[in-house]
């Protein structure tokens, strides 16, 4: 078996490749994650001492230091803040804790500085895997290149040492170093990353490339068009910096009035520490009635009002295979009101199949071929038994020259035919021209599979002209036209085009019924493929052959709109999309490492009804957050009115306030149960 191409320089092309390195941040690296996870394993050990009365140094001594790695960082940003004339909770917390251990409440004040330090070590996490993914970017492009001198010989050279003007050579299987022209030959050449597109594209002499796309097959001499510093791929890092810088931060409710809540608090407990003692009260009256007032006014309530239900809607979402990142995230998801879908792996597979299978009827060029399958020698293969016959004898010559082949088409071929389970007859004197397509003797005919426009070249007899009216209805359907000849005469057509994912539809429908707007389809696919989905998914905004810049521009329009904008995408042409969004959500199981640490959540099974799902949970959320805040609201209310009226015993104080954090703790983990789960299995749950 021959081929005029070298297979061991060519990788599968569209199958998984070698990822680049990862240059992850450990989490233990960060100093947040190290005090943090000291903090908790010393109120872990402190804990079971406290709770079976073990020696008072022994508990002290344990949450004292609990204390300090967890309350150091937060207590000397504090400090820090208050420099600038700033109150934030953090302080708070910090001086709440050490008021608590003062009156004797040493474990509420160890529990307080707990939860504080672990929230601050996730977001430090997130940060640092942001920063991560971004530098990974850089790895797409390829670290040298081959590049041509005036007297013919070669040299390799570092791709930042291109120039405009430059002529590289990219073999087959070889990343292209630089954004340029093709000079000449022909490849095919996987730019995914960039555009999205789930096919390979033909690129010959007057054709653009991107620096980081793969060249499948056939050699190709590129004049360098751009300097590597303003390449799509370097635009595409700065894009997401940028947008992860400008993004305005978000903040859980209770922390927008943190500032107002802090100084008033700080207020009151010096007035009620002061006023009494000014009155003739003893010192030691006025500091517990102070104290007390701290405890009861103390925001572990409030704070608990937000985090339990959101945690627990997290980890309900962690079940169903959504990653939601952070409670921020989860409190977010419910405030979108425009959705913005990637097409090419999300609404879709990702993965070419094969939709049609167009004979020839009447050519008569299975004859030999397909004896075997119509049952009659020398009859045609496509006509002989029904179209299905005739089909199955189209799709098994197909396949039988396309096995060899690594291409995506070809793989769809060969698994259309062993869907049907159809037998692959061996295949003999192998060839592939890029563009074009491959050819193999098969039973004794030589079998071509290729570009109707390049095998139909010239063409005008009637069976010809036929298979160019099928190629031309395929088209327009916005699926890949593939032609079939037997020894030159063509034998039929087939149709092959990515496949929208089960429940795309009911999903589509039903965020649109949660975002009170109609989806809209943002893609690099061609215009008629992307229409083609769009209207089996139900979407009328379609926007097509867009570059990342593009898409991210798309979602700042409707920003700029008032709109707050769930992106949904995978690659890395998505993630300047993701990171401008007011929430981006990846898809988790193609996704690119790029697309994965720049969305806020990600759906890990690629399961598109979940995310409608997670919407909607993150709504429920939010109104059990605004009724634990009342409930905390009239705790706190009535127990500081009582320490203020008349004489709150402190231990009705804590039961009280300690009762409230229990009820709104309670409350928030309803959301664990699995009914809270909304499902959208239906264009009846959708609408």
């Amino acid at each position: 078996m021959s081929s005029v191409l070298d297979q061991r320089s060519v990788p599968p092309l569209g199958a998984p490749r070698p990822a680049p390195p990862r240059r992850r941040t450990r989490v233990l690296a960060l100093p947040e994650a190290r005090w943090a996870l000291a903090s908790l394993v010393l109120f872990l050990i402190a804990l079971p001492v406290h709770l079976l009365d073990g020696p008072a140094w022994l508990r002290g001594a344990l949450f004292a230091a609990a204390y300090v790695a967890g309350g150091w960082e937060p207590g000397w940003a504090g400090l820090k803040a208050l420099k600038d004339r700033t109150l934030d909770v953090d302080l708070l917390m910090v001086v709440a804790a050490l008021g608590a251990a003062a009156i004797g409440q040493v474990l509420d004040g160890a529990l307080l500085i707990v939860i504080f330090a672990t929230s601050g070590a996730l977001e430090a996490v997130a940060t640092a895997r942001t920063a991560d993914s971004v530098r990974g970017l850089l790895d797409l492009a390829p670290a040298t290149a081959t590049r041509l001198l005036p007297d013919g010989t070669e040299e390799s050279v570092g791709t930042e040492r291109l120039a405009v003007g430059d002529i590289v050579l990219v073999r087959p299987g070889e990343r292209i170093g630089a954004d340029g022209r093709v000079l000449d030959g022909v490849g095919d050449v996987d730019q995914a990353t960039i555009t999205g597109e789930p096919l390979p594209v033909v690129k010959r002499a007057g054709d653009e490339v991107f620096a980081g796309t793969v060249n499948g097959t056939g050699a190709l001499r590129v004049r360098v068009e751009r300097d590597p510093s303003d390449s799509v791929i370097a635009r595409i890092v700065r894009m997401v910096e940028e947008a992860s810088r400008t993004k305005a931060p978000t903040q859980l409710f209770i922390e927008k009035v943190e500032q107002r809540y802090s100084v008033g608090m700080v207020a009151a407990t010096l007035a009620v520490f002061a006023v009494p003692l000014a009155f003739g009260d003893a010192l030691s009256a006025a500091l517990l009635r102070a104290m007390t007032f701290m405890i009861v006014a103390s925001p572990c309530a409030v704070v608990l009002s937000t985090m339990p239900p959101l945690l627990s809607a997290i980890a309900n979402a962690g079940r169903h295979g959504v990653l939601v990142k952070s409670a921020v995230v989860m409190e977010r998801l419910g405030q979108v009101d425009a959705v913005a879908l990637d097409k090419t792996g999300t609404l879709t597979e990702g993965t070419p199949r094969v939709t049609d299978v167009h004979p020839t009827a009447g050519t008569g060029a299975g004859a030999g071929a397909g004896a075997s399958e119509a049952g009659a020698p020398g009859a045609s293969a496509f006509g002989t038994r029904g179209a299905g016959a005739g089909e199955d004898a189209l799709l098994r010559l197909a396949a039988a020259a396309e096995h060899p082949s690594e291409h995506p088409l070809a793989r769809a071929v060969v698994d259309a035919a062993r869907t049907r389970g159809l037998g692959i007859p061996a295949a003999e004197n192998f060839s592939s021209a890029p563009g074009t397509g491959v050819s193999a003797e098969v039973d004794g005919r030589t079998v071509a599979v290729g570009s109707p426009a390049r095998l139909l070249d010239g063409r005008a007899d009637s069976a010809a002209r036929a298979a160019a009216a099928a190629a031309v209805r395929l088209e327009e359907q916005g699926r890949t036209a593939v032609l079939v000849t037997v020894d030159g005469t063509p034998a039929g057509v087939l149709g092959i085009a990515d496949r929208l994912r089960e429940g795309a539809g009911t999903a589509v429908a039903a965020l649109g019924g949660l975002a009170g707007t109609a989806p809209v389809l943002l893609t690099g696919d061609n215009p008629r493929a992307a229409a083609r989905l769009a209207a089996e998914a139900g979407i009328v905004d379609v926007r097509a052959g867009l570059l990342p810049q593009d898409k991210a521009g798309a979602v700042q329009e409707l920003a700029a709109a008032g709109r707050k904008v769930l992106v949904v995408g995978d690659g890395v042409n998505d993630a300047p999309a993701l990171a401008a969004a007011h929430t981006g959500v990846a898809m988790g199981r193609a996704g690119s490492d790029l697309a994965l640490e720049t969305a806020d959540a990600v759906v890990v099974r690629d399961e598109l009804a979940a995310i409608p799902s997670v919407v909607q949970l993150s709504r429920t959320a939010r109104r059990l957050v605004v009724q634990n805040l009342v409930i905390a609201g009239v705790f706190i209310t009535g127990l500081v009115a009582w320490d203020l009226i008349g004489t709150l015993p402190l231990p009705l104080g804590v039961a009280g306030h300690e009762g409230s954090t229990v009820i709104v703790g309670l409350n928030g983990l309803r959301l664990l149960r699995e009914a809270a789960w909304p499902r959208f299995d239906s264009e009846k749950d959708a609408a």
